[in-house]
């Protein structure tokens, strides 16, 4: 019997190696890996790099503490910051963290103006952790419930819904800021359309809202630029990220701009973990990989390749509802709860994940190969058929 609190549904599998986007598990069989670990291993399983810097770092230093200057820290802030247009960067070790941090810093912007109990819109079918706070955010009755009292302080909106959100406006004086995910991965692979985005902006603007932006499933070059809302052109106040921030090393940001920038002091927020030396070396090493090796584009390319070779394989199958995505960020809705897929494509050497109970979803590396897709594309669209009977 083992001591691990049962907090998860394990599959039964326990891996021992990876190289690529292939892992093996303990008894040898190998695996096509279109998860990455829930879209946190960038560069996929063992890359000779990312290992090596990581190797290095240890055998330095791991962790001084934010007591100190951590130079790493810093040149991976000023990275973040030009590529993200931000100001300013706070380092922690989740999503969930990052999230804490954005609305921390929301419900801190809005004490400065004199509102009392500041409100954050968020959207329904929203995930953006399990701390108390996120979990209150988060768009999920089924995540919250036996958790109760839950934090106030939030309104909850349809998602890609302008209107509900000027309607909020009118009524409620205590909004302080919008917290929405560009792409909602846990939601179903569902995305913010671009003249939402850019509504939402302008609103925000035109309020003196924060626009936050929870980057931390869509982030750092999965859906074919580095950040979702940069499909929009559009500039956030706030930006989460964690992730595939440091290739599967734990790390979480928080990045500001404008209005949000320059709001925490010292006391205001910490962490004791966050921005550690090994992190940020590793997030700095994953960054560079990807800048190198033009996998961004290449997210682009093998995104649609599959999205298209999906379409085309299921093309006419009753009971697929809907193919989408960007980049390597996929859903595949189906027309019934599907979470038996993925012990199928367990026996089938495939790793997928099924989320919102109808969705299946992919999140590859970013340096998952043409010919990778190509036979995930054939894997899945067997997988899928023979599930609906086709």
């Amino acid at each position: 019997m083992s001591h691990v609190m049962n907090t998860y549904a394990r599959l039964p599998v326990a891996f021992s190696h990876g190289d690529g986007s292939w892992v093996t598990d303990s008894e040898g069989k190998i695996y096509l890996d279109a998860l990455a670990g829930i879209a946190v291993s960038t560069l996929g399983h063992n890359h000779p790099e990312l290992v090596a810097a990581i190797a290095a770092q240890a055998g330095r230093l791991l962790h001084s503490s934010n007591i100190y200057r951590i130079p790493q820290q810093e040149q991976l802030a000023d990275k973040l910051a030009a590529l993200a247009g931000m100001d300013e960067v706070f380092f922690c070790n989740s999503g969930c963290e990052a999230n804490e941090a954005a609305i921390k810093l929301a419900r801190f912007y809005g004490h400065q103006q004199s509102i009392d109990s500041p409100a954050i819109i968020v959207m329904e079918k929203a995930f953006h952790g399990r701390t108390m706070a996120t979990l209150s955010a988060t768009g999920n009755r089924k995540t919250q419930a036996g958790f109760e009292p839950l934090v106030s302080g939030f309104v909850r909106v349809p998602y890609n819904d302008l209107p509900a959100i000027a309607a909020v406006a009118e009524h409620n004086k205590n909004v302080v800021a919008v917290m929405v995910e560009i792409i909602q991965g846990e939601g179903g692979v569902h995305i913010a359309d671009i003249e939402f985005q850019r509504g939402l902006r302008a609103l925000c603007d035109e309020k003196g809202w924060l626009l936050i932006c929870d980057e931390v499933q869509c982030g750092m070059g999965r859906t074919g630029t580095w950040f979702g809302f940069q499909h929009a052109g559009i500039h956030p106040d706030v930006v989460t990220l964690a992730k595939g921030l440091a290739g599967g090393v734990p790390i979480g940001a928080c990045l500001t701009a404008r209005k949000a920038a320059g709001l925490f002091k010292p006391g205001n927020h910490g962490s004791t973990f966050g921005g550690n030396q090994l992190a940020t070396t590793a997030a700095l090493t994953t960054i560079e990989v990807v800048e190198r090796d033009q996998l961004i584009a290449s997210a682009d390319r093998v995104g649609r390749l599959i999205r298209e070779g999906l379409a085309k394989a299921l093309a006419g199958v009753s009971g697929v509802v809907d193919i989408r995505g960007q980049g390597l960020m996929i859903g595949i809705e189906l027309d019934r709860p599907c979470g038996e897929i993925v012990t199928r494509a367990l026996d089938s050497g495939l790793l997928i994940n099924v989320t919102a109970d109808k969705v299946v979803r992919l999140l590859p590396a970013l340096n998952f190969s043409v010919e990778e897709g190509q036979e995930l594309v054939a894997r899945l669209a067997v997988l899928i058929r023979d599930f609906l009977g086709a």
